[in-house]
């Protein structure tokens, strides 16, 4: 994600739909650009990297305040052209509105991205995942009060205090499995505790729920996610990947907005030259900025 000061900073996302992702809010709010890399085991290594400058924000989250935790922490993003599926690129199935709401406190869930492995710590290349307990917006009201609304689902520690999500994996997936073992993303990350607490303090991240929004996604993509029928790509089946996924370390989730100093991703050729060329169309958008800003998304 590229701001008009032409600084970079990473999120997650989830692919659900060849040609559209979820993420948060406060990762797209004020980008000049953002650089998607998905199929992504390893950061560097990506089966899909482009460009695209059209995301929508909920029209009821404020983009001037992006480091403040509000209740629709929730965008979409779409893709310049659709992606190819393969072994480690497919759509995951959004929540649906019968389920927008469950309470999931107690359920094992998880979360994955590429943040930070500790409070202020170092980001892996490596995707990391960690598991997770649901926790009812009860109990998560009581610990961090009205910034728990209905569209709000929390998850803690499943057995190590340390486990959560944290800074860099903002936008990135909760998944509940269902019955039939089919992942629902039932929540897309958004905040943790901060002060002197962070990743690591055992207390509960907080994520937006996207069944609530339903509705908002036909009117943006007009893709009726409740109801989506097979797309009829083939999966391409790829080599697997030359690294195994650990289990991340104890992560902290980013209250604050991402800043990690250009990811991990200085060694990446095919990067460097994208953001090159990015480089330029930044300061031509902050010179025109100068005569008038045109409002982006809603």
């Amino acid at each position: 994600m590229v701001n008009p000061h032409g600084e970079v900073s990473g999120c997650g996302g989830s692919l659900v739909h060849k040609e559209w992702i979820v993420t948060s809010a406060h990762c797209t709010a004020g980008r000049v650009t953002i650089v998607i890399r998905a199929g992504v085991t390893h950061v560097t290594r990506p089966e899909y990297m482009f460009e695209s400058t059209v995301w929508y924000n909920h029209p009821t989250f404020n983009d001037n305040l992006p480091t403040v935790v509000q209740p629709n922490d929730i965008s979409l993003l779409k893709l310049i052209r659709p992606v190819t599926y393969s072994d480690n690129l497919r759509p995951i199935r959004i929540q649906s509105s019968s389920d927008a709401f469950r309470n999931y406190d107690g359920l094992k869930v998880y979360a994955s991205g590429f943040g930070r492995t500790w409070t202020g710590g170092s980001q892996p290349e490596v995707l990391n995942w960690v598991y997770l307990r649901g926790v009812s917006n009860l109990n998560c009201f009581n610990t961090f009060g009205s910034i728990i609304t209905a569209n709000t689902i929390c998850a803690r520690f499943y057995n190590v205090t340390s486990q959560s999500i944290c800074q860099g994996d903002s936008g990135g997936p909760l998944v509940h499995e269902d019955p039939e073992g089919v992942p629902i993303l039932i929540g897309v990350s958004s905040f943790v505790a901060g002060g002197d607490f962070g990743c690591h303090s055992g207390f509960p991240g907080g994520f937006i729920r996207p069944g609530p929004f339903l509705s908002w996604f036909k009117e943006i993509t007009g893709i009726d996610f409740e109801n989506l029928d097979e797309e009829d790509d083939e999966t391409t089946t790829l080599e697997p990947p030359t690294s195994t996924t650990p289990a991340p370390e104890p992560t902290e989730s980013p209250e604050e907005s991402e800043s990690e100093s250009e990811e991990d991703s200085t060694e990446d050729p095919e990067l460097l030259e994208l953001l090159k060329r990015l480089e330029v169309k930044v300061k031509v958008k902050v010179k025109l900025s100068k005569f008038g800003k045109k409002k982006k998304k809603d």
